[in-house]
């Protein structure tokens, strides 16, 4: 019972911090610190990483309309080449962190999962986020999703790596590339959204093969039962904050979110300084 609670807790943590710009993977690592799941470390690996999909499956559900290509047409059912088109651009954005994520992937996990890079990620882009709303960098041009170009596309999934940089955010990473080149708030949020799928979607698919590979597809009841409980809270959870994000970015910017990150990072650094 004890680890179905941390389960839930993990879920609620994934939840909150993969849509707002805040960086999941440095909340994991906090929250990992104090409450540890009985489990071994590869499933740790892919229990972290699977979770996602509850939260991916939160957007599929809010945009449904805006994604699912099958539209109905004078009593048929065709492809609508907007949604399409959109497609298009989710694809190209991925283009970069796909590629160098694929490479790098092992070699990230290795030197760049821990406490002092996360902090710093935490920190520095938290100052970036102050700095580019404070100076309003970026003229606000794209007032809707289906308005982004290939290129701008292309140039959102280019910020997407910093993403690889634990501590970044993906969310984070993605829409301060959105701001700096023309996207209004609530277009570049929405798009975030939107890349998420694919991109964590074959980021999950990935730790499991890497799993199977190394374990064999050998789960517990209790995995099994951890996986579950923690998806499915990340999914509810994930529906209420990406409800409340597009609410709140119409009549605020994102300088908070900034102020929380500087803070955050502090705190995880003198912690691990000092422990």
């Amino acid at each position: 019972m004890i680890e179905i609670i941390k389960a839930v807790l993990f879920g609620i943590v994934e939840g909150i911090t993969e849509w707002l710009p805040i960086s999941s993977t440095g909340h994991m690592i906090l929250l990992d610190e104090f409450i540890n799941l009985n489990v071994s470390n590869d499933f740790y690996k892919l229990f972290e990483v699977v979770i996602q999909l509850g939260a991916i499956l939160a957007v599929v559900v809010l945009f449904f309309k805006s994604i699912w290509p099958l539209k109905k047409k004078n009593e048929k059912v065709v492809l609508d080449k907007k949604t399409l088109n959109l497609w298009g651009k989710i694809l190209v954005a991925c283009i970069p962190a796909a590629v160098i994520g694929l490479v790098a992937d092992d070699w990230l996990d290795e030197h760049l999962y821990n406490s002092v890079v996360v902090s710093l990620a935490l920190i520095i882009y938290g100052i970036v986020f102050i700095v580019i709303e404070s100076k309003n960098v970026g003229k606000r041009t794209t007032k809707s999703v289906e308005k982004i170009t290939y290129k701008q596309a292309l140039q959102i999934g280019a910020f997407q790596l910093l993403a690889l940089i634990p501590g970044t955010s993906r969310s984070g990473s993605t829409i301060i590339g959105g701001l700096l080149i023309g996207l209004e708030r609530s277009v570049a949020a929405e798009f975030t959204f939107f890349l998420a799928i694919p991109v964590m979607a074959g980021a999950s698919l990935l730790k499991l093969a890497k799993y199977i590979i190394k374990v064999g597809f050998v789960f517990s009841g209790l995995e099994v039962a951890i996986l579950l409980i923690a998806t499915i809270t990340a999914f509810i959870v994930s529906i209420l904050v990406i409800k409340f994000l597009m609410n709140y970015i119409r009549k605020h910017d994102f300088k908070v979110f900034g102020y929380y990150r500087i803070a955050l990072g502090i705190l995880v650094l003198l912690y691990f300084l000092i422990k």
